[in-house]
């Protein structure tokens, strides 16, 4: 089965927020045929001082190197609303077109639309 990943603006959103657009970009790629992977890191160990106890320095910057290693497993990347005002959402999608996964995007009608939008090699 294909798999693909959801790329989500967090920054100043409530938990409930987040969750509801997830379930709405989930809905659309279940319906294109794709197992999510899951990148919403919230269990305990992924709070902050928890983060700080093992040495982490910069949190979001731990955030998207796990993200982006998840993307490793990916065919896709769903992009939320927002996306292009996100760092870390900006960099996945730096990754995920120079490395060839397919782009989808939250107002997107018809899926997918750039393939492989810069022609990276992806052998």
């Amino acid at each position: 089965m294909k798999k693909a990943m959801i790329s989500q603006p967090m920054a100043g959103k409530g938990e409930a927020t987040i969750l509801a657009e997830k379930d709405k970009a989930v809905k659309v790629l279940k319906e294109k045929g794709y197992e999510i992977v899951n990148t919403y890191f919230g269990d305990d160990f992924d709070k902050p001082e928890s983060l700080r106890n093992i040495g982490v320095q910069n949190i979001p910057l731990y955030f998207l190197a796990q993200s982006l290693a998840k993307m490793s497993t990916c065919d896709a990347v769903y992009f939320c609303k927002g996306w292009e005002k996100a760092r870390g959402c900006h960099v996945e999608h730096e990754a995920a077109a120079n490395y060839g996964l397919k782009t989808f995007y939250y107002n997107d009608d018809d899926f997918p639309k750039c393939p492989n939008p810069k022609g990276a090699n992806i052998d």
